[in-house]
């Protein structure tokens, strides 16, 4: 069988420091950070005030204001991102061939504030089962593609990845193979979050797993810092636009790059912490490489996991450094969830958008809010600290892993 190339064609953003995919990539290059305290319901009582909510935004802006009553937020800004990606691409619906146009997304919650307001409004009344006929429809995590699907016709594979926080990365690499193996000529992949409610954020408080530096929100999420005290809770939205090479070359679209490939693993290790020597980190990013055909010292710059968290930020850095070797210390690595804050399940369709665009631009944008020197990191590893620092990338990887101990991984080239 032959294996089909596939490329990037559209980019679609929506995030907690620009809602669309030029003002993201802005908002990179600046460093600049999207935490805040929360907006969206009383935090008194809350160990963790804040989190990188997205902005100024209204759905009805873009969506029909009675059909955006029937989703849940997860699935609004999925409709936002992958609506900008089409666009983006230059996709000409009236000519593409609906029935090979696939949706593959990823989110590893979906509908957490509908399903939070549904059972408070049960447990708040007399007993009686009274629910929103649309609950069921709203909270389901595969409803995000499904919405994209029936919007502009597209009958090819559609379905949710759900691996946690790996869930956009897993979506990408089997829309990549959807089209490597002939069943697609388009995919619409991403994936997208808003888990800032009441159970989310009491929830990962529950786990240890936040941030509580209060009086400081815009430099809690600190990768890599020695006082990093647990991640930043995000959400918003990223879609990509991937296609077969010849089906793009032959309308003429833009290609941004090349997915040369990807890889997935299992650290088979605990529900929440990351082996701490990052083996099943290790075996992601060879499986990546392997299934690229490139060597370690092709890669120029990867955008790790880098959550902020005491352990996984050691973990992984360890983990590349036995992939890479030597050639470790001359990559650009960065974690631009230090201004994005964790997207969870979107979080490798927005970090895959940046390091897209840090091979278009030259630029790759920084690991912001480091001060303190972590002496279990390695020194001689260029983390890319505080400022954007230009490099030509040829070759860039991106990292996601999720609870459970699911890894993935994908690479992107510049077209040949």
């Amino acid at each position: 069988m032959e294996i089909k190339r596939v490329v990037v064609t559209g980019l679609g953003a929506l995030t907690p420091i620009g809602n669309t995919k030029d003002e993201y990539w802005d908002g990179l290059v600046s460093g600049k950070s999207g935490a805040a305290p929360i907006t969206y319901y009383d935090t008194e009582k809350f160990k963790t005030k804040f989190a990188c909510e997205v902005k100024n935004f209204n759905a009805t802006d873009f969506l029909d204001r009675k059909e955006a009553r029937k989703m849940d937020k997860f699935a609004q800004y999925a409709m936002v991102a992958a609506d900008e990606a089409i666009e983006d691409a230059k996709l000409n619906l009236e000519k593409v061939d609906k029935l090979r146009v696939g949706v593959i997304w990823g989110a590893g919650i979906g509908g957490l504030e509908t399903f939070q307001q549904e059972v408070l409004n049960f447990a708040e009344g007399d007993g009686t089962p009274r629910f929103n006929p649309f609950f069921i429809p709203k909270m389901i995590a595969d409803i995000a593609p499904a919405n994209i699907s029936i919007k502009h016709g597209f009958m090819g594979p559609n379905y949710t990845t759900v691996s946690a926080c790996a869930s956009s990365a897993n979506a990408m690499f089997d829309a990549l193979n959807s089209i490597r193996l002939g069943y697609c000529d388009v995919v619409v992949t991403g994936g997208s979050e808003a888990a800032v409610t009441i159970a989310g954020m009491g929830g990962f408080n529950a786990m240890h797993a936040l941030s509580t530096r209060n009086e400081s929100p815009e430099t809690a999420s600190r990768p890599f810092d020695g006082t990093r005290d647990g991640f930043v809770l995000g959400e918003g939205a990223g879609a990509l636009i991937l296609e077969e090479y010849e089906h793009a070359k032959a309308r003429g679209a833009k290609i941004y790059a090349e997915v040369a490939g990807g890889g997935l693993s299992s650290d088979a290790y605990h529900m929440t912490a990351p082996h701490p020597e990052g083996i099943g980190v290790v075996e992601v990013m060879k499986n990546c490489l392997r299934d690229a055909g490139l060597q370690p010292e092709d890669v120029d710059h990867i955008n790790t996991h880098g959550t902020s968290t005491p352990l996984g930020d050691v973990a992984e850095l360890k983990a590349i450094s036995k992939v890479f070797g030597s050639h470790a210390k001359s990559i650009n690595i960065n974690s631009t969830k230090s201004m994005t804050g964790h997207l969870l399940g979107a979080a490798g369709a927005i970090e895959a958008i940046s390091v897209i665009l840090a091979m278009e631009h030259g630029i790759v944008p920084p690991t912001i809010n480091h001060t303190t020197v972590d002496e279990n990191i390695d020194p001689e590893l260029n983390l890319t600290l505080n400022k954007a620092q230009k490099r030509d990338v040829k070759v860039a990887m991106s990292n996601t892993f999720g609870f459970g101990g699911h890894n993935a991984c994908v690479l992107f080239k510049k077209l040949d």
